[in-house]
């Protein structure tokens, strides 16, 4: 093989290798552009305009696959074009980012959606501006209960009160499952049955403090199943002996009595062991599988429960002494779901209904 072979087959390899720098691979000479880069977009949502100039076909699409937003059309021919990206509603306490991908053989140009959080409701108290929101829990980071905010768990052993079956566990049960879960702004209050037995959750707010009088409320999904007894309740700080010291009872349902809720008081006066209880009881449809908002309003002359706004019970103080109001003192607030017991289990249990979850929304405490 002569010098000239030689070189014409080295001219041939250059020239091949030269022929793919002007395919679709050549960075350097491929024209794109997406203006603007970063688009900013309120809660609300709403469309954005991105401008495309490519001197090939070119493609768009959100980045990491987010649906919260689309881009139309996908695709163009070289050119200018308009590309509009519809941005929809973020209904979460969080800003959210995204990013669109526009695609020009192996050129990249990218644009940055960025959109504020939803705002937060105002939490206004049904009873007027005189009322200021004193202590509350939204459930809106997932997890447990927030004990910094003033949560405590109950442990106790079956039969503890009222012959009930469940066990009481801080945190969670021997198995690692947890009573008290929090997740997309809901707290659950969680039975089931593990090993034989059956564990449930008993959580208190501000039990070492309490408040003194004031309009508290509970947005509450009941559970379904015979055995279940959820409650919404509160007891004396300083507590001493029952009924001596009082019991307020917001909202008790049992499953064997379904959607039937009620409020009760007890103090020694007034007492369910010899029919002298207060109490009273309301059908509520949809009490078991739907929220629905429970409440207070607790006075030094007054205790009004309601359901949903409409009055369930109301009771004066009649000025007789402590045995029959010994409501001027601090209470906390209980929330609870027990299993089986002198009234949850009046029926018997089902236990095919396990396992199962008490639904918290929010709870809140107002005072003057």
């Amino acid at each position: 093989m002569n010098i000239l072979t030689i070189a014409a087959g080295i001219l041939l390899t250059f020239s091949a290798c030269g022929s793919s720098d002007n395919d679709d691979n050549d960075i350097v000479n491929i024209q794109l552009s997406a203006t603007p880069s970063t688009i900013s977009v309120p809660a609300e949502g709403g469309t954005s305009t991105v401008s495309v100039q490519a001197d090939r076909e070119w493609a768009a699409f959100a980045t990491s696959g987010e649906t919260w937003f689309t881009v139309t059309p996908e695709s163009g021919k070289a050119g200018a074009a308009s590309v509009t990206v519809t941005i929809s509603e973020n209904v979460n306490f969080e800003p959210r980012q995204g990013q669109i991908t526009v695609k020009a053989g192996s050129q990249r140009e990218f644009v940055t959606i960025t959109q504020e959080a939803a705002t937060k409701p105002s939490i206004v108290c049904p009873m007027g501006p005189d009322y200021k929101l004193v202590w509350h829990d939204e459930f809106e980071k997932d997890g447990t209960i927030d004990e910094q905010n003033g949560w405590t768990y109950q442990v106790a052993n079956p039969g503890w009160v009222n012959h009930e079956l469940q066990t009481y566990v801080n945190v969670a049960s021997p198995g690692g499952r947890e009573v008290a879960t929090v997740k997309g702004g809901i707290l659950s209050i969680n039975c089931f049955k593990e090993n034989g037995k059956i564990y449930s959750g008993r959580v208190y707010a501000n039990a070492k403090t309490g408040w003194q009088y004031g309009y508290i409320e509970a947005s509450l999904k009941l559970p379904k199943g015979k055995g279940t007894w959820p409650a919404f309740w509160m007891m004396p700080v300083n507590f001493r002996a029952w009924p001596d010291d009082g019991e307020i009872d917001i909202m008790e349902e049992v499953g064997c009595h379904p959607n039937y809720v009620s409020s009760s008081l007890h103090a020694i006066d007034h007492v369910h062991s010899n029919g002298t209880q207060v109490t009273h009881e309301m059908y509520l449809a949809g009490a078991e599988g739907e929220f629905h908002t429970y409440a207070i309003l607790w006075t030094a002359e007054n205790i009004t429960t309601y359901v949903d706004g409409k009055v369930q019970l109301s009771y004066d103080n009649r000025g007789l002494g402590r045995t029959d109001w010994p409501y001027n003192a601090p209470f906390y607030v209980i929330l609870n779901l027990a299993w089986g017991g002198d009234w949850g289990g009046m029926n018997g249990v089902d236990e095919n209904a396990l396992p199962l979850s008490y639904e918290i929304d929010w709870v809140r405490v107002w005072q003057k």
